[in-house]
């Protein structure tokens, strides 16, 4: 009988000893008032002040307390690389797992690039636990068996001041993408506002306010019809994803959770038809598709009636009025998971303009988005580059295959 395969980290160091994570750290989990500290993000960028737009917990003492010089790192496998070093104190979600460092075991700097590095992100997601992959989770109890290789502190703080070179080139690069994505949002702020025919037929929140009067006003329910359509036996074509950035996409990533083994009970989309992550719509997690595959047995496809012309479906409902109406309409305890529910879907209002002015509001943001998302594309390449070298630094150092010079 064959002996099952041992896994072995990429982490696995034969040159520096390892621990398991549970040793070198402690566990915080003060719980808090919402008010009590500022609320933290945890994303991409690592531990930073409330991000605006993202929704808080609205139940009192549903927080985290986070010190200054903790790691914090968001359990979900769906936040993957959500994860870093506090720089001050404030509040996170009861998702995120917030743990202090042993001084002298672990620099707290080189733990934040430790972290994020696609070698740990791999061990974080093999560790996890879950029913389905956008769910899927790795709690402090499973972390903290990881293992994870300990340089000496002086070697600790030359990893960690090299990758802060690198994060300080990452900073300027979203410092660029946060300006072409300001300037797509100012083009798209324009939407549906012609001088002459402002109305002032609705309130000031609604998604409707300011938009032509001669525009007609519908409801979601009316035009937007729910696909029930599942893969079955025969997938219909590639696992696509829903970007905030670009809408309805294929998955082209290669590493964490992809699709189960059994994509049976994933949601098919069709062309033309709106694909919506509706524990992301407060982000613009949703677009309109150019293509047919699957999308998370989690997340909704519809139907769009023939009064409406596609893509101006897909730019209105990315625009910055819906994702803020979104933000307004979702519920949920945790911030960056609130769900709108198909209730409340139903029943949002939506200006219905004359095809041709639909036509024409499409082409252009069409043309102006494409040439920015054009140079976004170039922006995260680069980016994304930049990121995989720091982490395959890392693991050479920690590994013995490279010297910190």
């Amino acid at each position: 009988m064959t002996a099952p395969a041992v896994h072995e980290s990429l982490l696995e160091s034969s040159v520096f000893p390892m621990a398991p994570i549970g040793s070198i750290v402690v566990e915080r989990n003060e719980k808090v008032g919402e008010t009590d500290f500022p609320a933290l993000s945890v994303g991409k960028r690592g531990v930073t002040p409330q991000l605006a737009g993202v929704a808080k917990t609205q139940t009192e003492g549903d927080r985290k307390l986070v010190r200054a010089g903790d790691l914090v790192i968001n359990s979900r496998s769906d936040r993957r690389g959500a994860s870093g070093l506090a720089r001050q104190d404030g509040s996170v979600s009861l998702v995120y797992s917030v743990m202090t460092p042993k001084p002298e075991l672990m620099v707290a700097e080189y733990g934040h690039h430790l972290l994020r590095s696609t070698a740990f992100q791999d061990e974080f997601f093999r560790w996890g636990a879950g029913i389905v992959d956008d769910l899927w989770s790795t709690n402090f109890t499973r972390m903290s068996r990881i293992r994870v290789p300990l340089p000496p502190l002086d070697v600790q703080r030359d990893i960690a001041a090299r990758l802060d070179e690198v994060d300080a080139m990452i900073s300027k690069l979203d410092e660029l993408t946060k300006a072409l994505r300001q300037r797509a949002t100012d083009t798209a702020a324009l939407f549906g506002l012609s001088d002459g025919y402002v109305s002032h037929r609705e309130d000031a929140h609604s998604p409707l306010a300011g938009i032509p009067d001669h525009w007609q006003r519908t409801k979601f329910g009316y035009d937007f019809f729910e696909s029930t359509e599942r893969n079955g036996e025969n997938p219909q074509g590639p696992l696509l994803s829903i970007s905030e950035y670009r809408g309805v996409e294929l998955n082209t990533r290669t590493n964490g959770q992809q699709a189960s083994l059994d994509v049976s009970n994933y949601r098919v989309v069709r062309p033309n038809q709106l694909a919506a992550n509706m524990m992301w719509l407060n982000h613009g997690g949703l677009g309109v598709s150019s293509l047919t595959g699957y999308i998370s047995p989690d997340y909704k496809a519809f139907w769009i009636s023939p009064r409406f012309y596609s893509r101006y479906v897909h730019h209105l409902f990315r625009s910055p009025r819906y994702v803020d109406y979104f933000g307004t309409i979702g519920t949920g305890v945790r911030p960056n998971a609130q769900r709108v529910t198909k209730t409340a879907l139903d029943m949002m209002p939506v200006p219905l303009p004359p095809m041709d002015e639909q036509s024409r509001i499409a082409n252009y943001l069409d043309e102006v988005t494409g040439n920015i998302d054009h140079m976004l594309a170039k922006v995260a390449r680069l980016r994304d580059l930049l990121v995989e070298r720091s982490s395959t630094f890392l693991v050479d150092v920690v590994t013995g295959r490279k010297e910190v010079a």
